[in-house]
């Protein structure tokens, strides 16, 4: 039985339900226009509202009397009524119907409705408009979700630029390979890329080192200079700068910012605000230019009236209204400049050391083949200025004290100048005060910023300083030159304010200038030590001119070798004997310095005194070679001995590895055949004599290897010359002869001394 009933009972429900549905479904459709789920309304081809539903009254708070014989447009937003007047009206004129317009309805507290209008136009048999139905559709959700939608759409619009804009940053920072061409490309990057009105590169770099003399020139402080600027006023840029004088450490930490120009900047630095709100600035936005953790800069971009547009929005930066995504593109900017920066400054430094580097390997090649001390000195003078001084002054210590060598300007117009204070220089007076500390403590003296107030502390004289001060010198490096354990002087170099100071790659570089030139100094002093010992030397050993002989004409010359001392050991004699007899002798000692002249003295004196009994050239040679080890000499040499018979001509000549002798006789030369035995000093062997016969108005020429040997040719090849030349010149005198084969066989630079001897017998 209870089964029954609740079957019953359920049966009765669902037949009332059904009932209520087909009443609900049968309702008077005033009721479903009325209490739509969206708005209806009917106007007049003009715009009047004839008719609109409960629904859309509620919706905009006002009842159907305030709306009807209003216009559609008049409860529309000032953005739609625009719209509507230009856009819905006349396509509903042109089509009969719109679809999904949106619109914004304004209600009657002044809150905005989003809605989305339908409408047709209804027309008459001639196609007149009668009356315009319209539904709107509430569209707040859609509209939340469309703003949704666009600003995802806006957000991956926003990071696609900003990965553009770094991708293109990196590019075009991978081909700077300067400081300039780096500041270059983030400056214009960033201020295209950020739509800034102006953007500026500042860069940290080392402040002017004391005045003070230190070797090292402390650095005293860093200063934040301008790299690149593009669309901010220089006045701005100096106020920041002002702004971080001596606290640029700390500026640098705070990281990336916004500066306002509001109260609180007015107060703290009104100079700094004023220049912002003078350049129409809204917000400065500071971005720091850091590698790894070295903060090598700041990127400035200035922002002026943010656009719709805007890569970053700063309309209220000090509420820090920067997106995540627009610290991040900031901070990576900041990043890629600063490793860009290093990377240039590496490229820059690396540049400048080879530049360097091949300075110094040219001024090496230079230095080393100067002759002496004067031409050290130009060479020098040539290195220095302009390239790596303005002024260059060398003072040198002698044994009569100290002297100045060398004042020369890399400008010739302002020559006149260092000209000027030579009155003050050694040995007129003593050294300047840079060059005299310099060689006082034995260390380099680098003055980075010479300011007045030292220059008065160390020039001397009122008129020295005037024409110190005319210089405008903005740094001084003197560094002394020593080698060999001796201060041999000191080398300053200075530039002026056209230039800017010395940097401490450009002290290292004077100082190995300085290396170079002492040593070449010492080698050039002993050279000339070594010349005026070999003249006096070469006055004393060498003999007189030939003595006059019946019968014979004799021509001699001696000429110096062009490299290293100027005298050697070649020598030559010509002697009367008892009988009408003439000994004969030349000879070239082993090497070429003070040694061998030594040498050939001595050897010169022993054949003199060994003529005394008037022996035969192979005795000669013979006694020589056993006496050798006697004498103490330490050169071995090559001699040619003879003795000539002047009434019969008979010639009698032999030769310890000498080369031959050449007879000239109508005008043929040819070598006489003497078989040359060892050298002196070798050792001994019997000497060979060859013997014959000088005819009357023949020449006989005696000659030491420099004449017929050189560096480019073999022996054999300068004796054919020698031969070929003798023939071309036979028939003028001795003394010409001598002089034509010199000028024609020696040249102007000789690696070896030439001893030269022409004998011709009387026709």
């Amino acid at each position: 039985m209870t089964v029954s009933r609740t079957a019953g009972s359920d049966r009765r429900r669902g037949e009332g339900d059904r009932a209520q549905l087909d009443q609900l479904l049968e309702d008077d459709p005033a009721d479903l226009y009325e209490n739509a789920p969206c708005g209806y309304l009917s106007t007049l081809p003009d715009g009047t509202i004839v008719k609109v539903n409960q629904t859309l009254c509620s919706w905009l708070g006002r009842p159907a009397e305030r709306v009807l014989r209003t216009r559609l447009r008049d409860l529309l937003s000032v953005g739609g009524q625009v719209f509507h007047d230009t856009h819905l009206a006349p396509l509903l004129r042109m089509q009969g119907a719109v679809r999904e317009v949106a619109l914004d309805v304004v209600r009657d507290d002044g809150s905005v409705l989003p809605c989305l209008v339908n409408a047709v136009e209804l027309r008459d048999p001639e196609g007149r408009p009668v009356l315009v139905r319209a539904t709107l559709f509430e569209a707040t959700a859609r509209r939340r979700y469309e703003r949704e939608i666009l600003t995802a759409h806006r957000a991956a619009e926003l990071s696609e630029a900003r990965s553009r804009t770094l991708q293109q940053v990196v590019v075009q920072l991978a081909g700077a390979t300067s400081v300039a061409d780096v500041a270059g490309v983030v400056v214009q990057q960033a201020r295209s890329a950020l739509r800034s009105r102006g953007a500026a590169l500042l860069l940290v770099v080392p402040g002017p080192a004391g005045s003070d003399g230190d070797a090292d020139g402390v650095v005293r402080r860093s200063e934040l200079v301008v790299a690149r600027s593009d669309g901010l006023p220089a006045a701005l840029l100096d106020q920041l700068a002002t702004a971080a004088d001596g606290r640029i450490a700390l500026e640098l930490a705070e990281g990336l910012r916004v500066v306002v120009p509001d109260e609180r900047l007015h107060g703290r630095r009104p100079e700094l605000a004023a220049a912002l709100e003078s350049a129409e600035l809204q917000a400065l936005v500071v971005v720091p230019v850091s590698a790894d953790t070295r903060r090598l800069g700041v990127l400035l971009l200035g922002q002026g009236s943010s656009g719709a547009d805007d890569l970053i929005d700063l309309d209220e930066p000090r509420d820090g209204v920067l997106s995540d995504g627009d610290v991040d593109l900031l901070w990576t900017l900041g990043r890629q400049a600063g490793q860009a920066l290093e990377r240039a400054r590496l490229h820059e430094e690396t540049t400048r050391q080879a530049a360097r580097s091949a300075f110094l390997l040219h001024a090496a090649r230079q230095m080393a083949a100067a002759a002496g001390v004067g031409e050290t000195v130009d060479r020098l003078s040539e290195l220095a200025v302009p390239r790596l001084a303005d002024v260059c002054m060398l003072d040198l210590v002698t044994q009569h004290g100290a002297r100045r060598v060398l004042a020369r300007h890399g400008d010739p117009a302002r020559q006149h100048l260092v000209d000027d204070l030579l009155e003050w220089a050694p040995p007129a007076r003593e050294l300047p005060f840079p060059a005299r500390r310099a060689l006082a403590e034995g260390r380099t003296q680098w003055f980075s910023a010479p300011d007045d107030a030292w220059l008065v502390s160390v020039v001397r004289d009122p008129r020295e300083l005037a024409g110190v001060r005319a210089l405008e010198l903005a740094s001084i490096v003197s560094v002394p030159l020593v080698a060999e354990g001796r201060s041999l002087g000191v080398l300053t170099l200075s530039a002026d304010r056209r230039r800017g100071a010395f940097t401490a790659a450009d002290v290292e570089v004077v100082e190995q200038l300085a290396h170079q030139v002492s040593l070449v100094l010492a080698k050039a002093q002993r050279y000339e030590l070594e010349s005026r010992t070999s003249h006096t030397l070469q006055a004393t050993l060498l003999p007189p001119h030939p003595p006059a002989v019946p019968g014979m004409t004799v021509a001699v010359r001696y000429l110096a070798a062009t490299s290293g001392v100027e005298i050697g050991g070649d020598f030559y004699d010509v002697a009367t004997l008892p009988g009408d007899h003439v000994a004969i002798a030349v000879g070239d000692v082993v090497g070429h310095d003070i040694t061998a002249a030594a040498t050939m003295g001595q050897l010169r004196s022993v054949y003199r005194a060994l003529l005394v009994e008037a022996p035969a050239p192979s005795a000669v040679i013979d006694r020589l070679q056993a006496s050798w080890p006697l004498l103490g000499l330490q050169r071995m040499a090559t001699a040619l001995f003879a003795t000539l018979d002047l009434p019969t001509g008979l010639l009698h000549v032999a030769s310890a590895g000498h080369p031959p002798p050449l007879l000239i006789v109508d005008g043929r030369a040819e070598y006489l055949p003497v078989a040359p035995s060892r050298m002196l000093g070798a050792p001994p062997a019997p000497a060979v004599e060859w013997s014959g016969v000088v005819p009357p108005g023949a020449t006989l020429l005696l000659y030491t290897d420099g004449l017929v040997e050189s560096r480019t040719s073999d022996l054999d090849t300068g004796l054919a010359r020698l031969q070929v030349a003798a023939e071309r010149w036979a028939a003028v005198g001795a003394d010409e002869l001598c002089d034509r084969l010199l000028a024609e066989l020696a040249g102007a630079h000789r690696a070896d001394d030439i001893a030269l001897l022409a004998l011709t017998r009387d026709a």
